[in-house]
């Protein structure tokens, strides 16, 4: 018996030294510690196997010491392994403190053995009628066996506190090694009772080794994997369903039921269920993911499908499975944001990418037909939003939306191109022109208890397929022609044509060359006279004329609006102001006693500092700034009022003199005199034309001359064009005069020659 079990505590050392090494070469992270607890079950087995071998009394206490230290040392391993293996028992890294100190306080006592002989010590004893060696307990061996079942039975409380605190899923990682450890821990004591001569507790110690490194390596938790995906599954969105070879469904998770409308155990019904809703996927389409639609109008919802084919290792088919999802709101999401990609949000009509992209399509599909476009515009739309609100302007624009709807036929596109202008592309045949004049002059707009008559104006261009290309331009051009009727209520459609054509060329044109018209002095300033009440000169207005080098003497009409349309009169100004710096300058040193006028526009103040830029010129020619007069409209001060008056204040305090020039042409009020700091006030001779009331026009223009005066403002009377104009006017108290009958605007030599022969005459 004893050659057995020699050979089998042998083979229990082999099998340990191969996990040993085994373990050490695994790439996971507890491979280590189930190396070294495998490694560290070799000593005691082998110390048994020396007492179980030996007939000398050193080597059977050399494996008495191997036995008892090796004991020490396996709970050592075995502490460092469950620690590893429990990581979230922070009760496990607690114990181990206190075991590592205790187990090296018992491996110190049991090498003191050889010299107090406390531990044991040996004996001798037959074997089968062999002499062997045992050892004999002492006090110190009672102590070993506390501390070693000590802390064996900590552990294993510890591994039964994780087995019940986990899980169900995660139970079975933890009880096979509590098991392992109890055979093991049981295998001891009852050797221990039974006081057997061979110690065959060994081998359920070395079997437990080998199972933990079989389970903590090499093991994968099938069952547990099983629970896991199982549960994972049926917690899943889809409907999942598992077929055999056969295409038997064998399971099914709680959607792919309720889809199926059958329980876990009618599956059989499963397959004719998904046939009936989406088809025989096989005849359909050879791909892996298809997609359904079930039901129809508001109840259609939208499926996906996607089967999967399982195969062993030899590549025979074992199954397949199937996952169903429901993609109806996603799909919903996905045709919303398409919808609003291509849809004004406000409207529902295109947007202007997706619009233009129409127009696109249909010019380039090489048809016959003719076309029109139309931009569509709102006059004053902004005065909707502010008198009304917001909320009354959007809905007119979905109005005005509809009836461009109404109006549109299949062969038409349209869209909202930004704010409250709309596009459309509409063959010529199918524009009504008489019926769309119609609608739009009772186009009223009514909102509850409020109502408004929008003033609809649509420009109309006719496309040319042979040279059109670009589409902005085409709507450009549209555009354009609404600027013949910007300001009629009677007439709605306006059309492109030669005319409007070549006033965009002219504006481009122009505006090109103005930078080298400025260079050269093809623009120059042109003086008309300022008369004082004895006829007099005193001073004049400089007026921007262009001698044009091909055209000759371009009126002031051809550039100057254009100018002010895109902002170029700036550069016009600011040369005017220039030009009348150096006349002023020529005259002081000629010794004449002038004033000169210069105009601002509205938009010098937006894209300059008008006091610097002045300031800087008067000082670059000394001239008396009292003889630069600043001629400011009315429209100056419609927008950023406050803003203004204080520049104008800074003005005059600078030493320059104000003139409100146009006054009552306009929106001018009395309100104004009593705000704007201003020093001349220029009457508009508008008030004494033929038409109209006369005897009212005089006696406004008296007035005004009156209130001027007592306001300390001085008055200038422009568009004076007869001596009894003038002698009425300087019977009513005005002291200066402009105009005509005085003298036309002149070149510069001219009023020079002019003021001083006056003054010769003298």
């Amino acid at each position: 018996m004893s050659i057995i079990y020699s050979v089998i505590f042998l083979l229990l050392i082999i099998s340990l030294a191969v996990c040993t090494i085994a373990a050490r070469k695994s790439p996971r992270v507890i491979g280590g510690s189930v190396a070294f607890l495998n490694c560290a079950l070799i000593p005691p087995v082998l110390g048994n196997l020396l007492l179980l071998v030996s007939n000398g009394v050193m080597i059977s206490a050399v494996g008495c010491y191997l036995y008892f230290i090796g004991m020490d040392l396996v709970l050592f391993s075995l502490i460092n392994f469950s620690v590893k293996y429990c990581e979230s028992a922070e009760i496990m890294k607690k114990v181990s403190k206190g075991a590592y100190v205790l187990l090296a306080v018992d491996s110190l006592q049991i090498f003191l053995n050889l010299i107090t002989g406390h531990v044991f010590s040996m004996d001798e004893t037959y074997i089968e009628g062999a002499l062997r060696y045992s050892f004999v307990p002492h006090a110190g061996l009672a102590f070993h066996r506390v501390v070693n079942y000590g802390i064996l039975v900590a552990i294993v409380v510890i591994y039964i506190i994780m087995i019940f605190r986990m899980p169900r899923i995660y139970r079975e990682r933890y009880s096979v090694i509590l098991y392992s450890i109890l055979l093991g821990g049981a295998w001891m004591m009852l050797n221990i009772i039974d006081r057997s001569q061979i110690n065959t507790s060994m081998i359920g110690l070395a079997l437990s080794g080998i199972v933990i490194y079989h389970f903590a390596v090499r093991y994968k938790p099938m069952r547990l994997l099983d629970r896991m995906l199982s549960n994972i599954v049926s917690e899943m969105t889809e409907a999942m369903f598992v077929f055999d070879p056969t295409h038997k469904c064998i399971w099914a998770n709680e959607q792919g039921c309720r889809m199926a409308g059958c329980t876990e155990n009618e599956l059989e019904k499963a397959v004719e269920v998904l046939v009936e809703m989406f088809g025989d996927p096989k005849r359909h389409s050879d791909s892996k993911v298809l997609e359904r639609k079930v039901g129809s109008g508001k109840d259609m919802r939208h499926y996906t499908l996607e089967e999967n084919i399982t195969t062993d290792e030899n590549g025979r088919v074992t199954g397949s499975y199937l996952s169903i999802r429901d993609v109806t709101e996603e799909k919903i999401k996905i045709e919303r944001e398409m919808y609003f990609a291509n849809h004004d949000r406000l409207t529902g009509l295109y947007t202007k990418e997706h619009f233009f992209d129409g127009i696109n399509e249909v010019l380039n599909s090489k048809t016959k037909e003719e076309y029109y476009i139309v931009f569509v515009d709102v006059h004053n739309f902004k005065l909707v939003n502010d008198i009304l609100g917001v909320t009354f302007g959007d809905y007119a624009l979905k109005m005005i939306a509809d009836w461009i709807r109404r109006n549109m036929t299949e062969r038409c596109r349209y869209g909202r191109l930004e704010g409250d202008t709309f596009g459309m592309l509409i063959p010529v045949s199918d524009f009504d022109a008489a019926r769309i004049e119609d609608e739009l002059t009772h186009f009223i707009v009514k909102n509850g208890k409020a109502s408004y008559q929008l003033l609809i104006h649509l420009g109309v261009y006719k496309v040319d397929s042979s040279t059109d290309r670009d589409i902005s331009v085409m709507f450009d051009r549209a555009h354009l022609a609404i600027t013949s009727i910007q300001d009629e209520y009677n007439t709605h459609i306006a059309y492109y044509n030669k005319e409007l054509r070549e006033k965009v060329l002219w504006d481009q044109s122009i505006s090109g060359q103005l930078e080298d018209a400025i260079k050269r002095r093809d623009i120059c300033p042109y003086l008309q006279p300022i008369a004082d009440v004895n006829g007099d000169i005193i001073g004049a207005e400089a007026l921007a004329r262009w001698i044009h080098p091909e055209r000759g003497f371009l009126s002031p009409i051809s550039f100057i609006p254009v100018f002010e349309k895109n902002g170029m009169i700036i550069e016009v100004d600011r040369y005017m102001w220039r030009c009348a710096c150096e006349i002023l300058s020529d005259w002081q040193k000629k010794g004449l006693d002038m004033f000169i006028s210069v105009n601002i526009s509205p938009k010098d103040f937006y894209f300059m500092d008008v006091v610097s830029e002045i300031c800087s010129l008067a000082d670059e020619y000394a001239i008396d700034r009292h003889k630069l007069r600043i001629e400011i409209t009315e429209t100056v001060m419609m927008t950023e009022g406050e803003d203004r008056v204080k520049i104008l204040d800074s003005m005059r305090a600078k030493g320059f003199l104000v003139e409100m020039d146009d006054f009552g042409s306009g929106y001018s009020s009395l309100n104004m005199l009593k705000d704007i700091p201003v020093d001349v006030l220029k009457i508009d001779m508008k008030f004494l034309d033929s038409t109209g009331d006369r005897e009212k026009g005089r006696t406004i223009v008296k007035n005004i001359i009156s209130l001027s005066e007592e306001l300390g403002i001085s008055s200038l009377t422009e568009g004076v064009e007869t001596e009894e104009q003038y002698r009425l006017l300087s019977r009513m108290g005005c002291r200066m005069f402009q105009g005509y009958y005085f003298a036309k605007p002149m070149p510069v030599d001219d009023i020079t020659k002019l003021i001083m022969d006056g003054q010769n005459k003298e």
